[in-house]
C-alpha cells in the first residue's frame, strides 16, 4: 500500500482536521523508527497514517470497525494487528517492532502536541524533554492521555524514555508546518 492509498482512506473517514493532523504527526515518528531500525519506512507510515482512521466515524468500535473495513479492502493483516494493538483494550499482543513501535509513539506524539500549543509561540522546536516531562506530572494537563501507556510504549520499544521523547519531536519537527506547530 502506498501513502496516496493510505492518505485516500484516512480522507474518506476523518474530516477532523486535529485528527488529520495526529496521523500526520504518528506517521512522521514511524517513518522515523523505520529509518533507524532499518526497516520499510512506506510500510510504518502507512500503519502510521491509518492507525485512528475509524475513530471519528466509529469511536465507540475503534479500531475493530477500521481493522474490518481494511480488511474488506484487502489491506494485509500486518497492518492490521499493528493497528489493533495499539490499543490495550482489543487484547491484541504487540508482537512485531512496527507495532511496539506504533504503540510507543501514538499516545506521546499527542501528548508533545498539547504541550507544544501551550508554548508561547506554539513551536515544536522550543519543546524540550524536560518541558514533556514536567507536564506528565501534571494530572490535570492534556488529562485524556494515558501517561502509563507514553511510559510503557517506551519500555516495550526498549528505548530510553528521555531519548525515545526526543526523537519523536525531532520526527514532529519534520512536518511542523503541516502540523501548524512552527509559527
Amino acid at each position: 500500500m502506498t501513502r496516496n492509498e493510505a492518505l485516500s482512506i484516512l480522507k474518506e473517514y476523518t474530516k477532523s482536521e486535529s485528527l488529520l493532523k495526529h496521523a500526520y504527526a504518528v506517521e512522521a515518528a514511524m517513518r522515523a523508527y523505520a529509518r533507524k531500525f532499518g526497516e520499510d519506512e512506506e510500510l510504518w507510515g502507512v500503519v502510521g497514517l491509518l492507525h485512528d482512521f475509524d475513530y471519528e466515524q466509529f469511536p465507540d468500535q475503534h479500531p475493530y470497525k477500521g481493522s474490518e473495513i481494511l480488511a474488506k479492502k484487502g489491506i494485509p493483516e500486518e497492518i492490521r494487528k499493528a493497528i489493533m494493538g495499539h490499543a490495550d483494550y482489543t487484547g491484541v499482543a504487540r508482537e512485531t517492532r512496527m507495532a511496539k513501535t506504533l504503540y510507543a509513539v501514538d499516545e506521546l506524539s499527542g501528548f508533545i502536541t498539547a504541550v507544544t500549543l501551550v508554548r508561547p509561540n506554539r513551536a515544536l522546536s522550543e519543546v524540550k524533554v524536560k518541558s514533556v516531562r514536567k507536564k506528565m506530572k501534571d494530572k490535570r494537563f492534556a488529562a485524556k492521555v494515558n501517561r502509563e501507556e507514553i511510559v510503557r510504549g517506551a519500555e516495550e520499544l526498549g528505548v530510553d524514555f528521555a531519548e525515545h521523547v526526543e526523537f519523536v519531536t525531532s520526527a514532529m519537527s519534520s512536518v511542523a508546518s503541516e502540523l501548524g506547530l512552527n509559527p
